[in-house]
């Protein structure tokens, strides 16, 4: 026991909170790709998809024809073109402003996100929902959701380092709600076009907020003091 509290000693609260989201969401990953594998999920996932579009033609979508303009503007928010832009100026940007070691570890959090979705769509191969039409261009597989995993990388990551440079608490909150929510509604996009099921979306949101948890867990421990140090010669 004596050994127990020693050890929890070393760690503040809010890492052993993260390492106990890490083994949930990966038990809950591990669930829910073994549902996919086994067929489970798919009378769900046809559903929600068969309910979100016109009962007498599936090639079109429920509401006004604006707000499906306006879900394709923002499923290309969690594009390839577009997230990879968006780190590569956020990397540009660190570096010039001195903080090199941050700026190479949010580029290859991000790369390695991108690589681990990459890998998983090729383990499972789950072939794009052919139910509805899709409303957009699409060519891999399908689990899990390539979209909502490397945004949740990407702006999650994103938002936990700018969060750090910070001065009050609102706005760190708002850094990070902003993050999740574009995050959320990519991943919605996907399904609202036909592209993905539900349960794909869900693995990715799943996969991507592990990877940024652990991302966040290593900057925490090697990072901080870097930084911390790198300002303080600035100033």
């Amino acid at each position: 026991m004596n050994r127990i509290k020693t050890w929890l000693n070393q760690y503040e609260p809010m890492t052993l909170i993260t390492f106990a989201c890490l083994a949930g969401g990966l038990f809950l990953l591990q669930r829910l790709t073994s549902e996919v594998l086994e067929g489970e999920t798919l009378n769900f996932d046809q559903a929600v998809l068969l309910w979100l579009r016109q009962p007498g033609d599936l090639g079109q979508p429920i509401g006004p024809q604006w707000f499906a303009h306006a879900v394709g503007d923002i499923t290309s928010l969690g594009g390839v073109t577009v997230l990879a832009l968006l780190t590569l100026l956020a990397t540009v940007y660190l570096l010039l402003d001195r903080r090199t070691v941050i700026a190479v570890f949010l580029f290859f959090s991000v790369f390695s996100g991108w690589l681990a979705s990459t890998g998983l769509k090729l383990l499972v191969a789950r072939a794009r929902p052919d139910i509805v039409p899709h409303l957009v261009d699409v060519g891999d597989h399908s689990f899990p959701s390539g979209h909502a995993m490397v945004s949740a990388v990407t702006y999650l990551t994103l938002g936990v380092l700018l969060a750090r440079t910070q001065k009050y608490r609102a706005t760190r909150i708002f850094v990070m709600g902003a993050g999740i929510f574009l995050a959320v509604i990519i991943g919605l996009s996907r399904i609202y076009l036909g592209v993905h099921y539900p349960t794909d979306v869900l693995a990715g949101w799943v996969a991507g907020s592990l990877w940024a948890l652990g991302c966040w867990l290593v900057s925490k421990r090697f990072i901080a003091r870097t930084a911390d140090e790198a300002g303080s010669e600035r100033r």
